[in-house]
């Protein structure tokens, strides 16, 4: 039986970046035992932990050596071993030479290829001892680190300095130098209320040493226990603390010890708008707000310290002096901004630049407002308001609460136009043209929003393409990715049915003669209905579904989503494999033509095999009932009344044969089968399909 010893592994640093530590410790975690597993090192649980100062993995009953393997290294065919004098072959002598043994230590191996000589061996199972080294500084290396940092004198780079490194596998701790530092059994508890240095005897004493000095180690363990304070706390006030879980994170990766405190500011802030207040808090403070059962702000916070303070009165009262400003600032800008109404702001925007090639934000407001109004029919809005709105959408950029707080871009605008006395619906159309922000995120919720939400994106697509800077690998500075699928869903969701060719060619026709490059309207619309791609595979949608009616090279969105749902519950019927493969068949037929091939009706006296005639009458029945779904656009009933062809389709091809030496008799077939795809491709090209006959 393999001997086994638990493993720890610690990087002791300065204070590592808080929004990057969960994905650090995760990181740390995964390379440990890959390594272990790429060197065949059996092992049991394994624990991972991240702190401000510490990232570290705890891997259960690791074996001290790996199992011996058999290897079978094989050589040359066997009649290449020897010449017709029965010796050895330079090619047998070179591969015994190489696997370092006498030519007569070869074997005849066996192998679906036929023999090979070969060498049979038994190779030593690595120690764990061994290569724990060469593991630990692998994973160190293959930490997705940004960019790294040396300090004092040392060549070494890490994202922060590193003090301390625990190495222990068992009670052996000795393990060479990472980093430049030497490997031990010895870390440190909190800086502030730590003790000294901590000497381990055993992996397993890790967590428990570490919290007697207040550490809590475990990373989804201390953010538990901040969810739980911060409940409390807002308990205690019977309010409900808003958590919002990068802010969680964030939080979790500062403290080693938490403890929640509740603070309070003045309610005359709550003048301001609660989300310039909840962005100081949130974004400068790292604090969580507080909100009543009716999810207004209330005058208070929730801080995370990092210390047991013996006077919490005193930290409190910091933190109350450190906001105060913060909010004072808020209230300061919203009151200033709010004397100059959005429209006048209009003329600051010519000074601020879009993109160099595309002109400046004013010229932007200009064509998101064009074109806004031009979608605004299709949508349902009024188009006045959708060009008021998208007139005004970035007049905000121009304010000072917007140049203080980034994140109130929209926001800040829709309260300046409320104040201005603007339509609603144009107030409400500035914040929500950036719905949705991210996946997942709320929709405009309203038409006029919809429409500045959708110019916006649009006239950004057409023209950060039209002047060559397409999205390329992982580089996509304009946010072109999530612009497009922000446009599908909202046509898609919302159940806009636009023709987004229609659309894309409006907001070209918003830029100058010559500033983009020709065809950049069929590139654009290429480019977004492939995200649909990634769409269907978060649906468990398969691909081949995807581009039975891609391939049609249709666009419009919300007609191509009925389709796709449509062709994927027709997948799942029992008629669907066989008239896929016919289809199939049939398409591969037509191919075979020329391009120019004049096909025309079929002629019912020309039909002979009793197939044939079975065929043309289905497909004339079925046409009928297809054409009244296709008015109504339900594809899923206009497939599922063609599955009755299968029979007939498959009588056909079994009794009838196309390219009869008659031309007559072989056009009118080629013209029979013409008419079946067509009907077909009036929903989607099946024959892209791959299904499992049931």
């Amino acid at each position: 039986m393999v001997e086994t010893r638990d493993l720890l592994v610690e990087l002791g640093t300065e204070e590592l970046p808080p929004k990057a530590l969960k994905g650090l410790g995760l990181a740390f975690r995964d390379g440990i035992v890959a390594g272990l597993e790429e060197r065949e090192l059996e092992h049991g649980a394994v624990r991972w932990f991240a702190a401000p100062r510490r990232l570290a993995v705890l891997v259960q009953d690791v074996a001290e050596q790996a199992a011996d393997k058999a290897l079978e290294v094989l050589g040359p065919p066997a009649d290449r071993a020897r010449d017709e004098a029965g010796d050895w072959t330079p090619a047998a002598r070179g591969f015994a030479r190489k696997q370092g043994v006498e030519p007569e230590a070869l074997e005849l191996i066996d192998t679906p290829k036929g023999q090979r000589l070969g060498v049979r061996q038994q190779a030593t199972g690595i120690r764990t001892r061994d290569c724990l080294n060469e593991v630990i500084q692998a994973s160190i290396g293959a930490l997705p680190i940004p960019k790294r940092m040396r300090w004092g004198d040392s060549r070494e780079e890490f994202v922060r300095p590193v003090h301390w490194i625990v190495a222990m596998f068992g009670t052996d701790a000795d393990h060479g130098e990472i980093l430049g530092i030497p490997t031990g059994s010895t870390t440190r508890g909190h800086r502030f209320h730590g003790t000294g240095p901590i000497t381990l005897a055993a992996p397993g004493d890790y967590e428990g040493a570490l919290a007697a000095q207040k550490v809590v180690a475990d990373f989804e363990q201390r953010q538990q226990m901040i969810r739980d304070q911060v409940e409390t706390e807002a308990s205690a006030l019977k309010a409900e603390a808003v958590i919002d879980p990068d802010l969680l994170d964030e939080v979790t990766g500062l403290v080693e010890w938490p403890v929640a405190l509740t603070g309070s500011f003045e309610e005359r802030f709550l003048s301001v708008p609660a989300e310039a207040l909840i962005s100081s808090m949130k974004e400068h403070q790292k604090y969580f707000h507080l909100v009543d059962g009716g999810g207004q702000l209330l005058p208070n916070f929730i801080t995370i310290s990092n210390i047991e303070s013996k006077d919490p009165s005193q930290v409190i009262d910091g933190n109350e002096r450190v906001i105060r400003p913060r909010l004072s600032d808020a209230a300061f800008f919203f009151e200033t901004d709010k004397k100059t109404p959005l429209a006048d702001r209009l003329e600051g925007l010519k000074s601020i630049v879009f993109q160099q090639k595309l002109g400046t934000v004013h010229d932007k407001s200009t064509r998101v407002a064009a074109l806004a109004a031009a979608l605004a029919p299709g949508i349902g809005a009024d188009p006045e308001q959708a060009h008021r709105a998208g007139l005004l959408s970035k007049a905000d950029l121009a304010t000072d609460m917007v140049l203080e707080f980034a994140d109130m871009q929209g926001i800040a605008g829709c309260h300046y136009a409320r104040n201005d006395g603007e339509p609603e619906a144009v107030a409400a159309a500035i914040e929500q043209q950036y719905w949705p922000r991210f996946a997942g995120d709320r929709l405009p919720d309203q038409p006029v929003a919809s429409c500045v939400a959708l110019a916006d994106r649009l006239d950004t697509l057409v023209g950060i393409f039209g002047i060559g800077q397409p999205p390329t690998g992982s580089r996509d500075p304009f946010g072109l990715r999530r612009a497009s699928l922000g446009v599908l869903r909202i046509l898609v969701e919302k159940g806009f049915d636009l023709d987004l060719a229609d659309c894309l060619e409006k907001a070209e026709q918003g830029y100058p003669d010559g500033t983009l490059e020709q065809g950049t309207g069929k590139q654009v619309l290429a480019y977004m209905i492939e995200r649909f791609r990634a769409w269907y595979e978060d649906e468990d949608i398969a691909a081949e579904v995807f581009r039975s009616v891609s391939a049609l090279g249709l666009s419009r969105p919300l007609d191509i989503q009925r389709r796709v749902h449509a062709v994927a519950a027709f997948t799942r019927l029992p008629q669907a494999a066989a008239l896929a493969a016919a289809n199939k068949r049939v398409s591969n037929i037509l191919a075979k033509l020329d391009d120019q091939h004049p096909f025309g009706e079929v002629n019912t006296n020309l039909l002979q095999e009793a197939q044939e005639t079975a065929l043309s009458s289905a497909l004339s029945t079925v046409s009928a009932e297809v054409q009244g779904h296709l008015t109504e656009d339900d594809y899923g009933a206009a497939l599922t009344a063609m599955a009755v062809l299968q029979e007939p389709v498959d009588a056909f091809f079994d009794g009838v044969m196309v390219n009869a030496d008659d031309a007559a008799l072989r056009e009118n077939r080629l013209n029979l089968l013409k008419a079946l795809r067509d009907l077909f491709l009036q929903v989607a090209d099946i024959s892209q399909l791959v299904v499992s006959s049931k």
